[in-house]
């Protein structure tokens, strides 16, 4: 019985990878020519590198291209794993998606308001701060309500879990909004976020398999799926953005999965390059503010740096994504 429930699971792996893959790359495919049309061309801003000026007027909300598909492969999955036995925690992986989901609600909305605006400004950072405080507290709570959590949280390689009460849903709320925040600054440059993001899924569909975890299997084959058929257009030279439609989106699915193994604080080692975008943000802003105008990196968030440094952007995808590689490597032992 148990060599049945490995062998499903691995099916429903490469199907979920297989369709999330094939589904984004023909949506994408029909979703850009539209994008043209409604005239969604990404604003750059004057202080970015002066290059990224000829990526002006490339199509964005390119992540409505996968969420789409990968919805569509996540509910079929769940649907026709549900014949074959009950899921455990299924609860919990549809809140985690609707999570993810609703996260990329808020970048619909912070991209319509660059557009309408015509900048690369949209909502206020306020603005958006609250929405994913509000979305991470309803998060929790939703887990919370259907027994899927506990005020333990475990502390990665070792065997130790801290009740913290309280300070559980605090930390959460950062941890959460912080990984949001995080993806989306780490789009930045052509396909970056999404391969970083699909080395991250990959690690979280082995967690999937050596926990026995389906769920995680699951949402680790779609989502790997998806960001890999957004490469096929995303990849330098990128001819669609994913805007913070998607890279919300996907901040979103990746912590959400970090919940989904029982181990938050894992996305704090497997997901560091995003955590990097923004360390190396808020050095810079504190660094020119304490010194008067003197500047720790040539641009930031970090991967800009690298790029006037003379980086190209596939060197920089390269390195970025090797080291994720490596750091979901040491992850492995910590969950």
């Amino acid at each position: 019985m148990q060599w049945l429930s490995e062998h499903v699971t691995f099916t429903i792996f490469v199907l979920c990878l297989f369709f999330s893959f094939v589904l984004t790359v023909l949506a994408e495919r029909r979703l850009i020519p539209i994008l043209k049309s409604l005239k969604m061309g990404q604003k750059i801003l004057d202080i970015g590198p002066r290059w990224h000026k000829s990526k002006e007027g490339t199509p964005t909300m390119g992540g409505l291209g996968f969420i789409l598909p990968m919805a569509i492969v996540f509910i079929a999955a769940v649907v026709f794993l549900s014949f074959f036995h009950e899921i455990e925690g299924k609860s919990k992986l549809i809140i985690t998606f609707v999570m993810a989901v609703l996260s990329g609600l808020i970048g619909v909305i912070d991209d319509r308001a660059k557009l309408r605006k015509k900048q690369n400004e949209g909502l206020r950072a306020w603005q958006k701060f609250f929405l994913q405080i509000v979305l991470s507290g309803g998060f929790l709570f939703a887990l919370r309500m259907t027994g899927n959590i506990t005020t333990e949280m475990r502390i990665p390689f070792t065997d130790i879990s801290i009740e913290l009460g309280i300070l559980y849903y605090i930390i959460s709320i950062i941890l959460i909004s912080g990984i949001m925040n995080s993806v989306n600054l780490n789009d930045g440059i052509d396909g970056l976020c999404s391969s970083i993001t699909a080395v991250i899924s990959a690690f979280f569909v082995v967690c999937g398999f050596v926990l026995a975890n389906t769920g995680a299997v699951i949402l680790g084959a779609v989502c790997m799926g998806g960001c890999l058929g957004f490469l096929v257009y995303n990849f330098y030279p990128a001819r669609v953005f994913m805007g913070d439609t998607g890279s919300l989106f996907l901040g979103g699915l990746v912590v959400g999965m970090a919940y989904i193994i029982d181990n938050p604080l894992i996305v704090v080692v497997c997901g560091f390059m995003y955590i990097l975008e923004t360390l190396s943000v808020m050095m810079q802003v504190s660094y020119f503010k304490l010194t008067g105008g003197k500047r720790i990196f040539k641009m930031a968030p970090i991967h800009h740096h690298f790029e006037q440094c003379g980086w190209s952007e596939i060197k920089i995808v390269s390195v970025f994504s090797a080291v994720s590689a490596l750091l979901c490597v040491i992850s492995f032992f910590g969950i």
